[in-house]
C-alpha cells in the first residue's frame, strides 16, 4: 500500500509542472509585445556614455602626457581640470609649467600666480613660479618665490633648482650652485635637477661639461625638447654646427608645437650661409608660434639676406610689432627701406636705432645715405 500511494504521488505532480510552463510561456509572450510596443512609442533607449573623469583625474592625465613630452596633451589636460575645479592649484602650477618650457612667459607668470593665490603654502606652486618669472625677465622677484618653495619644504628638490637657476641669472653663480648641489643630493635621478646641474656648468664656461649633463638628463628622459635646446645652444658655442643641427632638430621632432627648436634651427643655418633652408625652418617656427618676436626679426634677416626686402620689411616689422626692441631689427629696417629707395620710410628706422645705440655706425651711414 505505501508503495502504490507514493507512485500515485509522483504521477500527480506533473500537471502541475506543465500547466507552469504553459502559464510562463503565455506570459512571456505577452511581456515581449509590451516591449515592442513601448519601443515602438518612445523609441530605443539612449547609448549609456562614460562619466567625465574628475579634475584631480585630469591633473594625472595631464602628467602622464608631461613625462611622454606630449605637451599639448598636457596642456589640455590641466585647463580642463581648471575648468572643472577652478579652485585646484596644482593644476594651474603644472599648467604654468608647459607655458615656460615652450617661452610663453607672459602666460606663464599670469597662471602660476594664480596658483600661488589659491595655494600659498604649496613648495611646488612657490617653486614653479620661481621658473616662470625667471624665464621672463623678473630674475629678483624669481628668487623670492624660489626662497619661499624651499623654506615651505626644505626637502622639495625642485624648490632648490629653480631658486639655483634664477640665482645663476642674476649672477650669484656660487650661491647657485651651491643650491645646485643641494637639489642634486635630495633627488639625484630627477631630470630637472640633473639638468640644472648642466646649467650650472654652461654658465661657468665649462661648455663640455654642460653638454655631458644635458645629455645624462636625456638619459634619464629623452621626452623633453628643451633638454636638446639646450644642447644644441652649447654644441653652437663649441663651434660644433652639425652637433648643433642635430641637437635643434631633435627638438622639433620631440616637441613640434615649440616654435624654439624651428628658431634655433634656422638660426644656426643662417650663420653657416644656409638662408634657403634657414628660412624654411624659420617660416615653420612662425607657423607654430605667431607670436614669436624673436623667429619673426631672424627671419627677417634671413630675407635681407637674401634681397627680399619687401618680406625683410614684412618680417621685421611685425618682430618689431611683438616687442622686440633689436638696435639690428631697426637698422636693418632702415636699409630694406633705402634699397627700395623709400628713404622717408627708412630714416626713422636710422633714427631709432640710434636712440638704442648712439653709436651705431651702419644707422649713422644709412642716414648720411639717405641724405
Amino acid at each position: 500500500m505505501y508503495l502504490e500511494d507514493r507512485r500515485r504521488k509522483k504521477r500527480s505532480f506533473w500537471p502541475w509542472v506543465l500547466s507552469f510552463i504553459v502559464a510562463f510561456s503565455v506570459a512571456w509572450q505577452l511581456y515581449s509585445k509590451q516591449v515592442e510596443i513601448i519601443e515602438a512609442v518612445r523609441g530605443p533607449l539612449p547609448t549609456p556614455t562614460p562619466t567625465e573623469i574628475s579634475a584631480v583625474e585630469y591633473v594625472a592625465v595631464g602628467d602622464d602626457h608631461f613625462a611622454q613630452g606630449n605637451y599639448d596633451g598636457a596642456l589640455t589636460a590641466y585647463v580642463r581640470a581648471t575648468e572643472l575645479d577652478p579652485t585646484l592649484a596644482v593644476a594651474y602650477a603644472r599648467w604654468s609649467r608647459i607655458l615656460t618650457l615652450r617661452h610663453k612667459t607672459d602666460e606663464s607668470v599670469q597662471v602660476a600666480k594664480r596658483a600661488v593665490e589659491l595655494d600659498a603654502e604649496s613648495a611646488e606652486n612657490q617653486a614653479l613660479l620661481a621658473l616662470a618669472l625667471d624665464w621672463d625677465g623678473q630674475v629678483a622677484d624669481a628668487m623670492v618665490a624660489g626662497q619661499k618653495a624651499i623654506k615651505v619644504d626644505p626637502e622639495y628638490a625642485l624648490g632648490y633648482v629653480y631658486l639655483a637657476e634664477a640665482y645663476g641669472d642674476y649672477g650669484r653663480v656660487g650661491d647657485a650652485q651651491e643650491m645646485a648641489e643641494k637639489a642634486l643630493e635630495l633627488d639625484p635621478e630627477n631630470v630637472f635637477v640633473v639638468r640644472n646641474m648642466g646649467y650650472m656648468y654652461e654658465l661657468l664656461g665649462r661648455y663640455p661639461d654642460a653638454i655631458a649633463q644635458y645629455t645624462a638628463a636625456t638619459e634619464i628622459n629623452p621626452n623633453h625638447a628643451y633638454l636638446y635646446l639646450d644642447m644644441g645652444r652649447n654644441y653652437r658655442v663649441l663651434g660644433r654646427v652639425d652637433e648643433a643641427i642635430q641637437s635643434f632638430e631633435r627638438a622639433t621632432e620631440v616637441d613640434p608645437g615649440d616654435s624654439q627648436g624651428f628658431d634655433q634651427l634656422g638660426w644656426t643655418y643662417f650663420s653657416q650661409g644656409m638662408y634657403d633652408v634657414a628660412t624654411t625652418a624659420l617660416e615653420k617656427a612662425v607657423e607654430v608660434n605667431p607670436d614669436h618676436a624673436a623667429a619673426f626679426g631672424h627671419l627677417g634677416l634671413t630675407y635681407y639676406m637674401r634681397r627680399n626686402y619687401e618680406e625683410a620689411i614684412l618680417h621685421l616689422t611685425k618682430a618689431v610689432e611683438l616687442g622686440a626692441q633689436s638696435e639690428e631689427y631697426y637698422y636693418q629696417l632702415g636699409l630694406c627701406y633705402s634699397y627700395l629707395d623709400q628713404c622717408d620710410q627708412a630714416i626713422p628706422w636710422f633714427e631709432r636705432a640710434l636712440q638704442v645705440n648712439p653709436s651705431s655706425a651702419v644707422a649713422k651711414q644709412g642716414l648720411r645715405g639717405c641724405e
